[in-house]
């Protein structure tokens, strides 16, 4: 991962399978945390119902719920720099009003614990 990945304007991408379905442009970052703007593409829509149960989950301080809608966000989604490789393990908030915040890892968080 290179500095560059933080650059206002640098794009990271959603992909369901293959099909990239967000760009997410960074418009800031208060590390660990990277902030943008989310420009959804085709198939999106069908996910931001979990990212809005995942919202609602954060705000009322349901952890278990904010836990399992990770899971599934995970479960359903990758991510890659704007260079095109693989974010290896992230955590993703996608908000009503069309931000984002994210936060990754080099590695998946199992082999980062261990």
């Amino acid at each position: 991962m290179t500095d560059s990945n933080l650059t206002t304007g640098s794009i990271w991408r959603l992909h369901r399978g293959d099909q990239e379905i967000a760009q997410l442009t960074v418009n800031g970052a208060d590390m660990p945390w990277t902030h943008g703007e989310v420009r959804p593409l085709p198939g999106f829509e069908e996910l931001r119902p979990l990212f809005a149960e995942q919202e609602r989950a954060v705000a009322d301080e349901d952890w278990v719920q904010a836990d399992a809608c990770y899971t599934r966000i995970r479960s359903a989604l990758s991510m890659t720099f704007p260079d095109g490789s693989p974010v290896a393990e992230f955590m993703l908030h996608i908000h009503e009003d069309g931000t984002a915040g994210w936060r990754w890892h080099d590695e998946p968080f199992e082999a980062a614990a261990s």
